[in-house]
């Protein structure tokens, strides 16, 4: 992810860089699924780091994240699993 810092720019923590299971809330308070989205995770400040073409493709620029998990597919990957 180069257009992203290896350190949170509120904390100085370093960030965590994988794929995350996120929900947005919408303005009109309707939330999206968004799964194995790229993005660094401050585990400090608890902030999820996304690209901004990542947004616009997700159509989430007026939404809040309001959870976040890195995702199954991950950890699979990680434990050597499929």
């Amino acid at each position: 992810m180069t257009w992203l810092r290896d350190h949170c720019p509120g904390c100085s923590q370093r960030l965590v860089e994988s794929r995350f299971d996120t929900t947005f809330r919408m303005p009109d308070r309707t939330e999206r699924l968004c799964f194995s989205v790229p993005a660094a995770l401050c585990a400090k400040c608890h902030q999820l780091y996304l690209d901004p073409e990542v947004i616009t493709e997700l159509d989430v620029a007026d939404g809040r994240c309001v959870f976040a998990i890195e995702s199954d597919s991950v950890l699979r990957e990680r434990a050597g699993t499929r």
